[in-house]
């Protein structure tokens, strides 16, 4: 009878651990605007255009990253002033260690000039995603 219960225990468990990680996935974090602009490492810098960029951290044999992709690729490409770069950090990990990214896909919204004005961790939702950015776009 013990390992019935020991086993509707880890049922329980397992079942809260997977809705919290449902609840967590594709949520808008947004940074505070008195926040300084983090010290961006190189391969980020690079990619920053005009406007804001989303920048998709994701890595190789991440298939919620394709999905991420797609949504933010269509909605660069129909937004005026959003511009969307991928950068895979399977052999960087000191540039996620160093943007605090602990899963992929997790994507950034920078400026030009380099600020964080907001990040997701996962598969983006799109119609939310495009309202926390109306603020920043031109």
């Amino acid at each position: 009878m013990t390992g019935v219960w020991a086993l509707l225990g880890a049922l329980a468990v397992a079942g809260a651990i997977g809705v919290l990680f449902k609840v967590r996935e594709g949520r808008i974090s947004r940074r505070d605007s008195s926040a300084d602009s983090m010290d961006l490492p190189v391969p980020v810098r690079d990619l920053l255009a005009p406007g804001v960029t989303l920048v998709q951290l994701s890595t190789t044999f991440c298939a919620p990253c394709r999905h991420a992709k797609v949504i933010l690729r269509d909605l660069a490409d129909r937004t005026d002033g959003l511009t969307h770069a991928e950068l895979d950090v399977t052999d960087l990990p000191d540039v996620a260690a160093q943007l605090g990214v602990m899963r992929t896909p997790t994507t950034l919204a920078l400026t030009a000039d380099g600020t964080e004005v907001l990040r997701v961790g996962g598969v983006p939702k799109r119609d939310s995603l495009l309202a926390a950015l109306q603020p920043h776009l031109p």
